[in-house]
């Protein structure tokens, strides 16, 4: 086994260089990429990483989603129960958020530790849902003043690598678009029934309720982009190497009209300037629309795979009846 040549031993003590300076001086590593307005992972300044979504993740759930924004994984399941409305407003179901952050998704998180940003997290996404006008709560109404919806809305986070907020609103978002209601009756004593599978309603009712699976109305969807402040640039959807280094955040969220729902700076040496917030508003305008589009298709592509299975049932059952239909005339021609 020959020696390594001169070229390669060169490249090989050239990238241990760059490595240990990147360990030893992170901030000055970045700051020279920055100066050429790029950065370590030959993105510019501006572009987010790619992002992708994908529906019913998990088949337990009423509603579920796995968005993805780079190497950030975020995984959003849904779970309806029936309640009874509060006194104050009888008309209208309930939601609850809650985010997760297991020790699976980052070495920085320890087992046995809950992590601090988790419940910081859940209260954001739940001001920015309920705030946004997203999902009407007097839609989760059965019977006034008796039952309604409660929506369980959990994200876990698989992998945590920056703009956690961003990928956990992607996801749930894309959760609620797969929301189906369930079916529900009411029983001869008068209390709610939920109906399994494909098991039809009783025509037995007392009141109206929904007879079939339905999907969720949105609206307003919000979306949102996370920045980060540095000197004069802005840094679009940051990792987490980069969150740890520059800890100038601002996340913007718009509603499908392009319509401010909140600002969200947690502090950082820098001010967010007027300029420097309209250049964020801008930027997330332009990400909205990324991010909408790339839902609209996961959409599309779950609404064509549900079509695909429906239509495979029925070639299956029709093929067994005709089947069991030939077998027996076959037998009544042998019999006579």
């Amino acid at each position: 086994m020959g020696l390594p040549e001169a070229s390669e031993s060169e490249d090989l003590s050239s990238k241990m260089e760059v490595d240990a300076f990147r360990r030893l001086f992170p901030l000055r590593y970045f700051e020279r990429h920055l100066a050429e307005s790029i950065r370590p992972d030959a993105r510019p300044v501006g572009r987010a990483r790619d992002t992708t979504v994908s529906l019913g993740a998990v088949a337990c759930a009423d509603g579920s989603a796995l968005a993805k924004i780079g190497s950030t994984t975020m995984l959003a399941a849904i779970k309806m129960e029936v309640m009874t409305p509060s006194l104050e407003g009888p008309d209208e179901g309930c939601v609850a958020i809650d985010f997760h952050l297991p020790p699976i998704c980052s070495p920085n998180i320890r087992p046995g530790r809950p992590a601090e940003a988790a419940p910081v997290i859940s209260k954001q996404l739940s001001d920015t849902i309920l705030s946004s006008g997203m999902i009407n709560l007097k839609e989760l109404s059965l019977v006034s003043g008796k039952a309604a919806w409660m929506v369980y809305l959990d994200i876990y986070c698989l992998d945590a690598d920056g703009a956690l907020f961003d990928a956990a609103l992607l996801s749930a978002v894309a959760a609620c678009s797969h929301l189906q209601i369930p079916v529900v009756s009411l029983d001869f004593e008068g209390k709610i029934v939920m109906a399994s599978g494909e098991q039809k309603v009783e025509k037995l009712e007392k009141e109206a309720v929904n007879k079939e699976r339905r999907k969720l109305t949105l609206s307003s969807i919000p979306l949102s982009l996370t920045c980060i402040l540095h000197k004069k640039h802005i840094l679009v959807d940051p990792t987490a190497e980069e969150e740890s280094i520059m800890d100038t955040l601002v996340t913007v969220v718009l509603d499908s009209s392009g319509q401010l729902v909140s600002l969200y700076k947690p502090g950082g040496p820098v001010l967010a300037y007027t300029s420097a917030v309209q250049s964020c508003i801008a930027l997330t305008r332009h990400r909205v629309k990324e991010l909408q589009e790339i839902l609209d298709e996961a959409i599309s592509d779950a609404n064509l795979y549900v079509k695909k299975q429906w239509m495979s049932a029925k070639c299956l059952k029709w093929s067994f009846e005709f089947k069991h239909r030939g077998l027996f005339l076959l037998f009544v021609f042998l019999y006579y």
